[in-house]
């Protein structure tokens, strides 16, 4: 037999962002009770609201099936006397696992016989077990949690009351001083208490006290009221994803309505007002026919249609008074001029252990130029990057943007073209920030992409020079996403740009125009390289690479993030090669033999003269070839030109004694095979990767 249960937690309002991780949580949580309790259900449905998070079991069997287990006891040279009798190690064995010693057997495990008896455990009903579920609402997890009252509890918000039914009947459990019931709430001011009687009939109940359960229907009927609105008044809208999915998450019964203002504001740059009504106050932006912003918007209350037009008057009097305090700033903030600005970010602290954001600028002024150089900007792109690392933090200090802080960047391109900077100095400005998220979006110029380097290498070589490294969870810099970004970019404009060097680049660069600030800028070297490597694991977890190969690349201290990703691809694609297990095997063993004897470059030196076998003389030629032409090859190139070395290296195993007797012949094969191994070493360390 099947039933059907209705968990539902009640709470004071949530933050938006929080209600569909929450109730996927619970339906994964819940899941994964009834699955270890072996209680088999069809499927669990979920409603939540900024009020509720609820979950449907559907089909829940009502009682756990019967379970018979195989348990294994002692020996059975333990287990019986000498007599044959049942010792008392099996006799104490069976009285604890509940059944009588004629049901013990002997079977053989891994060669030895052992004591066995089958248990029975009789299955319980579900709505014996069900209670425990309490555990689950408890365990639940959030970004931020809070207590009421005189408890210790903590949660995301106040707990008001708690459904448990199966079927028609309640399920026990309680939580503080709420106890479970059948009685839910409706709308907060359209709505009355909700007694349910039975858990299907939960959804059209508080339909019928205005709460739209299910954020699904939900977010379809405010589609469809944005839709019509548009449609009524030849409209564009653009349902930004992140936007419905929030406002979807902030009402229990949506009306959409329509709002206006003073086309007077649509002087003011078309990113502070969508950002007005989009990220402030949650309207959805429209613009008409021919793709122009209009003086109008949309909204979404929680409630019905009745006094709809005092509801629109009060939102349009709240956009209206954003819209004035923008436009004053807009109007404010042209009466100075950038190099204004940029004085003032002399009396602006980056990070008191750090110095100011001029100093930062400083700084990051001259790595974007040993950058530019090495990443082969033209003339024309160098004078732009210098003159935009030299004021691209301005618009910190503007009204508009103490105002807007979300518009830094933004504000910076538009208030640069208004002072008469070129498009793309202006450009770099807002890209310096891309990108913001881990998946977000790049720079698009080459200018922008590297001031975007520069100020992020910058901020995480400051932070860890003085000491503040992330750990755990602890980034509030954001160094890992900044990092990331690095590579990132680094990839998307493939650019090569070697992170074990970086750090003594920079400090020396910095030391020879005296903007060390004294920072010691090669403290935490060690720290930061593993940082880095860290982001590139990061990386080859999103392609799915294997984990083998993350472990062989990711440490490639000496080369860069571009390279390693080249070669994580090549032997990526090599993997499932017929010759792909015996090519690895030769070049590790060669990576065997010099990692404990590895010389100085300067040491490397071979004399043919030594040579006591024609295999040595054979991969002495052929390695001197590739050698010369590995530094202007492909990765893949260079991969073929290793895996072509595979039967030399092996005949030269083949014939060789490398620590052989005599000095002098050992060092000339030590320092023959410390030759390829540089060339082998541009691909990891291959003695991580797993080979069958």
């Amino acid at each position: 037999m099947t039933a059907n249960y209705l968990l539902e937690i009640g709470l004071e309002e949530m933050p938006a962002h929080v209600v569909r991780p929450s109730v996927e949580q619970l339906k994964t949580k819940t899941a994964a009770f009834l699955n270890d309790q072996h209680l088999a259900f069809a499927r669990i449905e979920v409603f939540a609201t900024p009020r509720r998070l609820a979950v449907l079991v559907r089909d829940l069997a009502t009682e756990q099936p019967d379970q018979v287990e195989e348990v294994k006891g002692p020996a059975k040279k333990i287990a019986l006397t000498p007599d044959g009798e049942f010792s008392k190690a099996a006799l104490g064995f069976a009285r604890g696992q509940g059944v009588d010693p004629s049901a013990i057997t002997f079977k053989d495990f891994k060669g030895v016989d052992y004591v066995f008896v089958e248990k029975k455990t009789v299955g319980q009903p579900a709505a014996a077990i069900l209670p425990e579920l309490i555990e689950v609402v408890k365990g639940l997890t959030f970004p931020t949690r809070m207590k009421w009252g005189t408890n210790h509890f903590e949660y995301i918000r106040p707990i008001h009351w708690l459904v448990s039914l199966l079927d028609d009947q309640i399920i026990p459990m309680s939580l503080l001083d709420v106890t479970a019931g059948r009685v839910s709430q409706g709308h907060r001011f359209l709505g009355q208490p909700v007694t349910i009687a039975t858990a299907t009939d939960y959804e059209q109940d508080l339909a019928q006290e205005k709460v739209i359960a299910d954020l699904a229907r939900r977010q379809a009927l405010i589609e469809a009221q944005i839709q019509t609105i548009a449609s009524d008044n030849d409209w564009q809208v653009d349902l930004d994803p992140d936007l419905l999915e929030e406002v979807v998450n902030l009402v229990e019964y949506p009306t959409a309505f329509a709002g206006h203002f003073d086309p007077k504001y649509l002087a003011v740059p078309e990113p502070v007002l969508i950002t007005s009504m989009k990220d402030n106050q949650r309207y959805f932006y429209v613009r008409d026919q021919n793709g122009q912003l209009a003086a109008d918007f949309i909204g979404v209350r929680n409630g019905n249609r009745e006094h709809l037009d005092n509801v629109i008057a009060g939102n349009e009097k709240v956009l209206v008074a954003r819209l004035d305090d923008a436009r004053f700033f807009f109007e404010e903030d042209q009466k100075l001029s950038i190099d204004a600005y940029v004085a003032k970010l002399k009396k602006v602290t980056f990070h008191d252990k750090i110095g100011t954001l001029y100093e930062k600028m400083q700084r990051v002024n001259v790595i974007a130029q040993s950058l530019g150089h090495l990443f082969g900007l033209s003339a024309q792109e160098m004078a732009d990057l210098d003159r935009a690392s030299r004021i691209y933090k301005f618009d910190l200090v503007t009204g508009m943007v103490g105002e807007f802080p979300e518009l830094q960047g933004t504000m910076g391109e538009i208030y640069a073209k208004i002072f008469g900077e070129n498009d793309a100095v202006a450009q770099a400005i807002r890209e310096h920030y891309l990108p913001i998220s881990a998946e977000g979006a790049l720079p698009a110029s080459k200018v922008g992409a590297t001031l975007a380097i520069a100020d992020k290498l910058d901020s995480t070589l400051a932070f860890f020079v003085v000491g503040m490294i992330p750990n755990g969870s602890n980034d509030p810099y954001a160094l890992r996403r900044q990092a990331y970004g690095v590579v990132r970019i680094l990839l998307a404009n493939q650019w090569h740009l070697s992170l074990g060097k970086l750090q003594a680049e920079i400090e020396q660069v910095l030391a020879d125009r005296g903007l060390t600030f004294k920072l010691d800028w090669l403290k935490n070297g060690a720290e930061l390289r593993h940082f880095f490597a860290d982001r590139m694991r990061q990386l080859f977890s999103e392609k799915n690479f294997r984990h083998d190969f993350v472990e062989a690349l990711a440490d490639s201290n000496a080369i860069d993030p571009t390279t390693i990703n080249e070669v994580a691809e090549t032997l990526n694609e090599h993997r499932h090669d017929d010759d792909f297990k015996e090519t690895i095997e030769a070049l590790t063993r060669v990576l065997r033999l010099t990692k404990q004897t590895d010389a100085k470059s300067s040491e490397l030196s071979v004399d043919p003269a030594l040579f006591e076998n024609p295999s040595e003389q054979v991969l002495y030629d052929a390695v001197v070839q590739i050698r010369g032409h590995f530094a202007h090859q492909t990765v893949e190139q260079n991969y073929e030109a290793l895996r072509d070395l595979r039967p030399l290296i092996e005949n030269y195993f083949e014939e060789n004694m490398i620590m052989a007797d005599d000095l002098q012949v050992r060092n000339n094969r030590l320092n023959q095979l410390r030759i390829l191994q540089k060339l082998i070493t541009i691909f990891g360390d291959l003695q991580e990767l797993v080979v069958k």
